[in-house]
């Protein structure tokens, strides 16, 4: 899923129809997801506490993504034209305060990897389901 789709279509995939439980899942899969990029990275022990602040910073990011949608399901088809724009501003703030607090935490433990570990984090963490 990382590979190619831009950030905005994949999201705008996700908020369409159906889109809710999709995001729910993802965000449900988050310890699971962690395992698998932390196995992939073969993170080494001098790594650790640099990728449990990446881990961290996902399990932040996916609870809020969680706790957003949740808000947004309840708002309904009968929410005015205004309610709508300043749900989806709210939503591109959220988004963008979790970019920042994953790349606060990518960029030391990215430092800290092989160039054979760069490359496998450039294919994995580089998408929407990285952050997750």
């Amino acid at each position: 899923m990382s590979g190619g789709m831009p950030m905005m279509g994949m999201m705008q995939m996700m908020m369409g129809q159906g889109g809710m439980p999709m995001m729910a899942a993802m965000a449900g899969h988050v310890e699971g997801r962690l395992a698998f990029l932390k196995t992939e990275l073969k993170i080494t022990e001098a790594q650790l506490p640099l990728w449990n602040a990446v881990a961290d910073a996902i399990r932040a990011n996916a609870r809020g993504m969680g706790e957003m949608m949740g808000g947004m399901m309840g708002m309904g088809q009968s929410a005015t034209l205004p309610d709508k724009l300043a749900q989806r501003e709210k939503m591109m703030t959220a988004h963008l305060e979790a970019l920042h607090r994953f790349k606060a935490a990518v960029d030391p433990l990215y430092a800290a990897l092989s160039g054979e570990q760069k490359k496998t984090a450039d294919d994995l963490l580089s998408g929407p389901m990285g952050m997750m």
